[in-house]
């Protein structure tokens, strides 16, 4: 006689907890890659009401330059920290060969306006024309309704 293994029972519930141990290591890895994904230096930006949008400086490839409060300057891409001396120098190694040579700049609302106003001059010495001051637009409250028109009793 031949001896013939028999077949494991079929199971009717699917086992879970692999799944689970997945979604763990992957809810980890999001929630340590999500604040990377800010370019440039952190900074609590000046909040506008009229604040146009500029969905170019969500680009990878975005020049942008960040003030921070206590008046350090980041350039991106690569967010390195620079001097304000060497501004001038490093935009015009990235807008060399680019068709949009737009600068924006984020600075912090709490930064002094000097320093910002020497960043945007350096900037300017590179020989950009458009530089975008990027903001954070206020979420208008809904207007209160008009009162109601009528006449006097």
């Amino acid at each position: 006689m031949a001896y013939k293994p028999k077949a494991p029972p079929v199971m009717a519930s699917p086992n879970v907890i692999p799944m689970a141990d997945i979604m763990l290591v992957l809810l980890i890895i999001f929630m340590v890659i999500t604040p990377m994904l800010q370019h440039g230096a952190p900074v609590d930006m000046a909040r506008a009401e009229n604040a146009d949008k500029m969905p170019n400086a969500d680009r990878d490839d975005a020049i942008i330059i960040a003030v921070t409060r206590d008046g350090r300057l980041f350039l991106s891409p690569g967010n390195k920290e620079i001097s304000l001396d060497t501004i001038t120098d490093n935009v015009k190694d990235l807008i060399t060969g680019r068709l949009d040579k737009t600068v924006y700049v984020r600075s912090d609302a709490r930064a002094k306006y000097g320093d910002v106003v020497k960043a945007v001059d350096e900037v300017r010495a590179a020989g950009v024309e458009n530089i975008g001051l990027l903001t954070e637009k206020i979420q208008n409250k809904a207007a209160p309704p008009p009162p109601p028109a009528g006449g006097s009793d």
